[in-house]
Protein backbone atom coordinates (compact mmCIF):
# COMPACT_ATOMS: atom_id res chain seq x y z
CA UNK A 1 0.00 0.00 0.00
CA UNK A 2 1.46 3.35 -1.06
CA UNK A 3 2.24 5.94 1.60
CA UNK A 4 3.82 9.37 1.93
CA UNK A 5 5.78 10.48 4.98
CA UNK A 6 5.81 14.18 5.84
CA UNK A 7 6.86 16.36 8.75
CA UNK A 8 5.69 19.73 10.03
CA UNK A 9 8.12 21.38 12.45
CA UNK A 10 9.43 17.96 13.46
CA UNK A 11 5.97 16.43 14.01
CA UNK A 12 5.92 13.54 11.51
CA UNK A 13 3.06 11.60 9.93
CA UNK A 14 2.46 8.71 7.57
CA UNK A 15 -0.24 9.65 5.03
CA UNK A 16 -2.43 7.23 3.05
CA UNK A 17 -4.67 8.30 0.16
CA UNK A 18 -7.42 5.67 0.11
CA UNK A 19 -10.61 4.76 -1.74
CA UNK A 20 -11.98 2.08 0.60
CA UNK A 21 -12.06 2.28 4.38
CA UNK A 22 -12.40 -1.32 5.53
CA UNK A 23 -9.13 -1.48 7.44
CA UNK A 24 -8.55 -1.56 11.19
CA UNK A 25 -6.70 1.73 11.19
CA UNK A 26 -6.17 1.82 14.94
CA UNK A 27 -4.21 -1.44 14.77
CA UNK A 28 -2.38 -0.40 11.61
CA UNK A 29 -1.37 2.90 13.21
CA UNK A 30 0.37 1.09 16.06
CA UNK A 31 2.37 -1.04 13.60
CA UNK A 32 3.24 1.67 11.09
CA UNK A 33 4.11 4.37 13.62
CA UNK A 34 6.52 2.11 15.51
CA UNK A 35 10.01 3.57 15.04
CA UNK A 36 11.76 0.19 15.25
CA UNK A 37 9.40 -2.28 13.56
CA UNK A 38 7.40 0.08 11.36
CA UNK A 39 8.02 3.20 9.30
CA UNK A 40 8.07 5.43 12.35
CA UNK A 41 5.96 8.53 13.00
CA UNK A 42 3.91 10.42 15.57
CA UNK A 43 0.68 9.58 13.77
CA UNK A 44 -1.17 8.10 10.80
CA UNK A 45 -3.32 10.27 8.50
CA UNK A 46 -6.04 8.77 6.29
CA UNK A 47 -7.33 10.86 3.37
CA UNK A 48 -10.44 9.78 1.49
CA UNK A 49 -12.93 11.23 -1.03
CA UNK A 50 -10.38 13.58 -2.55
CA UNK A 51 -12.47 15.97 -4.68
CA UNK A 52 -10.45 18.51 -6.65
CA UNK A 53 -13.60 20.18 -8.03
CA UNK A 54 -15.02 20.92 -4.57
CA UNK A 55 -11.54 21.19 -3.01
CA UNK A 56 -12.74 18.81 -0.30
CA UNK A 57 -11.01 15.89 1.41
CA UNK A 58 -12.11 13.64 4.28
CA UNK A 59 -9.46 13.60 7.02
CA UNK A 60 -8.90 11.08 9.82
CA UNK A 61 -5.91 10.91 12.14
CA UNK A 62 -4.66 8.20 14.49
CA UNK A 63 -2.06 8.59 17.22
CA UNK A 64 0.92 6.27 17.53
CA UNK A 65 -0.91 4.26 20.23
CA UNK A 66 -3.80 3.59 17.84
CA UNK A 67 -6.27 6.05 19.37
CA UNK A 68 -8.12 8.32 16.95
CA UNK A 69 -7.79 12.07 17.42
CA UNK A 70 -10.30 14.70 16.33
CA UNK A 71 -7.82 16.93 14.54
CA UNK A 72 -4.16 17.92 14.25
CA UNK A 73 -2.79 21.22 13.00
CA UNK A 74 0.49 19.69 11.88
CA UNK A 75 -1.35 16.64 10.55
CA UNK A 76 -3.49 18.89 8.36
CA UNK A 77 -0.41 20.63 6.95
CA UNK A 78 1.28 17.28 6.23
CA UNK A 79 -1.92 16.01 4.61
CA UNK A 80 -2.13 19.12 2.44
CA UNK A 81 1.53 18.78 1.42
CA UNK A 82 0.92 15.18 0.34
CA UNK A 83 -2.02 16.21 -1.85
CA UNK A 84 -0.13 18.98 -3.62
CA UNK A 85 2.96 16.77 -3.93
CA UNK A 86 0.90 14.15 -5.80
CA UNK A 87 -0.98 16.83 -7.82
CA UNK A 88 -4.34 15.64 -6.47
CA UNK A 89 -5.54 19.17 -5.64
CA UNK A 90 -5.10 22.33 -7.73
CA UNK A 91 -5.32 25.93 -6.55
CA UNK A 92 -4.46 27.28 -3.12
CA UNK A 93 -7.35 26.01 -0.94
CA UNK A 94 -8.23 22.63 0.56
CA UNK A 95 -11.31 22.07 2.73
CA UNK A 96 -10.63 19.23 5.14
CA UNK A 97 -13.64 17.45 6.64
CA UNK A 98 -12.51 16.33 10.10
CA UNK A 99 -14.09 14.95 13.27
CA UNK A 100 -13.83 18.51 14.63
CA UNK A 101 -15.59 20.03 11.60
CA UNK A 102 -14.48 21.74 8.40
CA UNK A 103 -11.00 23.23 8.37
CA UNK A 104 -9.69 25.41 5.52
CA UNK A 105 -6.04 25.08 4.58
CA UNK A 106 -4.44 27.74 2.37
CA UNK A 107 -1.25 27.18 0.38
CA UNK A 108 0.95 30.25 0.85
CA UNK A 109 4.17 29.11 -0.80
CA UNK A 110 5.92 26.07 -2.27
CA UNK A 111 9.56 25.30 -2.96
CA UNK A 112 9.84 21.79 -4.44
CA UNK A 113 8.86 19.39 -1.60
CA UNK A 114 8.67 22.15 1.05
CA UNK A 115 5.31 23.85 1.58
CA UNK A 116 4.02 26.71 3.72
CA UNK A 117 0.36 26.68 4.81
CA UNK A 118 -2.09 28.77 6.81
CA UNK A 119 -4.84 26.71 8.46
CA UNK A 120 -8.09 27.96 9.96
CA UNK A 121 -8.30 25.98 13.21
CA UNK A 122 -11.74 27.39 14.06
CA UNK A 123 -12.83 29.40 17.08
CA UNK A 124 -11.56 28.21 20.45
CA UNK A 125 -13.97 26.42 22.79
CA UNK A 126 -13.61 27.53 26.40
CA UNK A 127 -16.52 26.02 28.36
CA UNK A 128 -15.62 23.05 30.54
CA UNK A 129 -18.41 20.78 29.28
CA UNK A 130 -17.27 21.22 25.67
CA UNK A 131 -13.50 20.81 26.19
CA UNK A 132 -14.35 18.46 28.08
CA UNK A 133 -13.17 19.03 31.67
CA UNK A 134 -15.20 17.62 34.54
CA UNK A 135 -14.49 18.09 38.24
CA UNK A 136 -18.20 17.96 39.07
CA UNK A 137 -18.90 21.60 38.19
CA UNK A 138 -19.42 23.52 34.95
CA UNK A 139 -17.22 26.51 34.14
CA UNK A 140 -17.58 29.17 31.45
CA UNK A 141 -13.79 29.29 31.22
CA UNK A 142 -10.94 27.40 32.86
CA UNK A 143 -8.22 29.95 33.54
CA UNK A 144 -5.51 29.33 36.15
CA UNK A 145 -7.42 26.42 37.65
CA UNK A 146 -5.34 24.87 40.49
CA UNK A 147 -4.60 21.17 40.00
CA UNK A 148 -2.31 19.07 42.18
CA UNK A 149 0.13 16.60 40.62
CA UNK A 150 2.31 14.77 43.12
CA UNK A 151 3.37 17.27 45.75
CA UNK A 152 2.94 20.36 43.56
CA UNK A 153 -0.05 22.48 42.54
CA UNK A 154 -0.10 23.89 39.02
CA UNK A 155 -2.36 26.52 37.45
CA UNK A 156 -3.86 25.22 34.21
CA UNK A 157 -5.70 27.03 31.43
CA UNK A 158 -7.78 24.84 29.13
CA UNK A 159 -8.86 25.37 25.52
CA UNK A 160 -10.29 23.14 22.81
CA UNK A 161 -9.47 23.75 19.15
CA UNK A 162 -11.40 20.64 18.16
CA UNK A 163 -9.32 18.58 20.58
CA UNK A 164 -8.68 19.24 24.30
CA UNK A 165 -5.62 21.13 25.55
CA UNK A 166 -4.21 22.08 28.92
CA UNK A 167 -1.55 24.81 29.14
CA UNK A 168 0.70 25.63 32.10
CA UNK A 169 2.78 28.81 32.17
CA UNK A 170 6.28 29.00 33.65
CA UNK A 171 8.91 31.69 34.11
CA UNK A 172 11.45 28.93 33.42
CA UNK A 173 10.51 25.64 31.76
CA UNK A 174 11.08 22.60 34.02
CA UNK A 175 13.54 19.75 33.51
CA UNK A 176 12.75 16.87 31.15
CA UNK A 177 12.06 14.51 34.08
CA UNK A 178 9.49 16.82 35.68
CA UNK A 179 8.05 17.68 32.27
CA UNK A 180 7.49 14.02 31.32
CA UNK A 181 6.00 13.16 34.70
CA UNK A 182 3.67 16.14 34.47
CA UNK A 183 2.65 15.35 30.89
CA UNK A 184 1.83 11.71 31.69
CA UNK A 185 -0.12 12.61 34.82
CA UNK A 186 -2.20 15.34 33.18
CA UNK A 187 -2.87 13.42 29.95
CA UNK A 188 -4.83 10.77 31.85
CA UNK A 189 -6.08 12.89 34.76
CA UNK A 190 -9.66 11.92 35.74
CA UNK A 191 -10.85 15.50 35.21
CA UNK A 192 -10.28 14.98 31.47
CA UNK A 193 -12.69 12.23 30.33
CA UNK A 194 -11.22 12.17 26.79
CA UNK A 195 -7.65 12.64 28.03
CA UNK A 196 -5.84 15.88 27.16
CA UNK A 197 -2.89 17.35 25.27
CA UNK A 198 -0.47 19.24 27.50
CA UNK A 199 1.66 22.31 26.78
CA UNK A 200 4.28 23.87 29.02
CA UNK A 201 4.71 27.51 28.05
CA UNK A 202 7.17 30.32 28.64
CA UNK A 203 6.34 33.84 27.48
CA UNK A 204 9.32 35.63 25.90
CA UNK A 205 7.53 38.87 25.06
CA UNK A 206 4.13 39.87 23.69
CA UNK A 207 5.06 38.65 20.22
CA UNK A 208 6.98 35.46 21.07
CA UNK A 209 6.56 32.42 23.30
CA UNK A 210 8.06 28.95 23.55
CA UNK A 211 6.36 25.65 24.38
CA UNK A 212 6.96 21.99 25.12
CA UNK A 213 4.34 19.51 23.92
CA UNK A 214 2.94 16.28 25.34
CA UNK A 215 0.33 14.77 23.00
CA UNK A 216 -2.39 12.26 23.82
CA UNK A 217 -1.45 8.81 22.68
CA UNK A 218 2.03 9.87 21.57
CA UNK A 219 3.98 11.44 24.44
CA UNK A 220 6.50 14.21 23.92
CA UNK A 221 6.62 15.58 20.38
CA UNK A 222 9.06 18.08 18.91
CA UNK A 223 6.14 20.35 18.08
CA UNK A 224 2.35 20.39 17.83
CA UNK A 225 0.18 22.48 15.54
CA UNK A 226 -3.01 22.29 17.61
CA UNK A 227 -0.87 22.58 20.77
CA UNK A 228 0.80 25.73 19.45
CA UNK A 229 -2.60 27.14 18.59
CA UNK A 230 -4.20 26.22 21.93
CA UNK A 231 -1.30 27.45 24.08
CA UNK A 232 -1.15 30.72 22.13
CA UNK A 233 -4.90 31.19 22.57
CA UNK A 234 -4.55 30.47 26.28
CA UNK A 235 -1.82 33.13 26.46
CA UNK A 236 -4.05 35.58 24.58
CA UNK A 237 -6.97 34.89 26.92
CA UNK A 238 -4.66 35.64 29.86
CA UNK A 239 -3.50 38.82 28.03
CA UNK A 240 0.12 37.70 28.05
CA UNK A 241 0.66 38.07 24.30
CA UNK A 242 -0.81 39.91 21.32
CA UNK A 243 -3.42 38.45 18.97
CA UNK A 244 -0.59 37.41 16.67
CA UNK A 245 2.27 35.51 18.24
CA UNK A 246 5.21 33.35 17.20
CA UNK A 247 5.35 29.97 18.96
CA UNK A 248 8.81 28.42 19.23
CA UNK A 249 9.21 24.67 19.63
CA UNK A 250 12.20 22.33 19.78
CA UNK A 251 12.01 21.88 16.00
CA UNK A 252 10.86 25.17 14.57
CA UNK A 253 8.44 28.06 14.72
CA UNK A 254 4.78 28.59 13.91
CA UNK A 255 2.60 31.68 13.92
CA UNK A 256 -0.83 31.83 15.56
CA UNK A 257 -3.30 34.62 14.80
CA UNK A 258 -6.70 35.06 16.47
CA UNK A 259 -8.97 36.79 13.98
CA UNK A 260 -12.72 37.40 13.84
CA UNK A 261 -13.38 34.28 11.79
CA UNK A 262 -11.17 31.91 13.77
CA UNK A 263 -7.69 31.08 14.99
CA UNK A 264 -5.15 30.62 12.20
CA UNK A 265 -2.01 28.52 12.35
CA UNK A 266 0.81 29.16 9.86
CA UNK A 267 3.91 27.07 9.33
CA UNK A 268 5.90 24.79 7.03
CA UNK A 269 5.51 21.13 6.11
CA UNK A 270 7.89 18.95 4.16
CA UNK A 271 7.60 15.74 2.18
CA UNK A 272 10.22 13.31 3.46
CA UNK A 273 9.66 10.25 1.28
CA UNK A 274 7.11 8.01 -0.37
CA UNK A 275 7.04 4.24 -0.47
CA UNK A 276 5.06 1.03 -0.11
CA UNK A 277 3.94 -0.61 3.14
CA UNK A 278 4.42 -4.32 2.48
CA UNK A 279 3.29 -5.84 5.77
CA UNK A 280 -0.27 -7.25 5.93
CA UNK A 281 -2.74 -4.53 6.89
CA UNK A 282 -5.01 -6.90 8.79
Amino acid sequence: MKFIKAQASGNDFIVFHIKNENEKWNEIAQKICDRHYGIGSDGLVILKNIDDEKKEVNFRIFNADGSEAEISGNGLRCAAASLYFKNLIQGNLINFITEAGRRECYLINRESHLFYFKVNMGNPVLSSDKIPFNDGSIYEKIIDYPITIGQKTYSITCVSVGNPHCSIFFDKLPSSIEWHQLGKALESHPFFPNRVNVELVRIINREEMEALFWERGVGETLSSGSGSCASALAAMIKDLVNKKVKVKSKAGEMVVEWEENGAFLSGPSEIICEGTWVKPLQ
